[in-house]
């Protein structure tokens, strides 16, 4: 009876709840992302100053400094995320058409 059922069960993992738990960890590993090169931190703190540096005479230039500091750091975040999701993408995407490419590819003549 389980032999009969087994296509289903499998379709039902493979579409379903597979896709459901990789989403999840994906979604956990661009929260750790965000939280190691602390992206959301430097955009809050944007217009603050490079270091809290707040002595007379240098609040202008360290507000300027960490404006182009956070920027640099800013940028090479999205770069990273954009890469990272990327690669997320592609991973999901192959693991959606495995299955399919199990029963087609061994039909195609090269």
């Amino acid at each position: 009876m389980n032999l009969i059922k087994f296509p289903l069960i499998f379709l039902k993992f493979w579409y379903l709840e597979a896709p459901l738990n990789i989403l999840r960890f994906f979604a956990s590993l661009n929260k750790a992302f965000l939280g190691v090169f602390s992206l959301p931190l430097m955009l809050k703190t944007f217009f603050k100053p490079w270091k809290n540096e707040y002595r007379e005479g240098l609040v202008g230039f360290s507000i300027f400094m960490g404006i182009v500091i956070k920027s640099l750091f800013i940028f090479a975040d999205l770069l990273l995320l954009i890469g990272l999701v990327l690669v997320e993408i592609s991973m999901f995407l192959i693991f959606l058409i495995l299955p399919v490419a199990a029963f087609v590819l061994p039909f195609i003549k090269l």
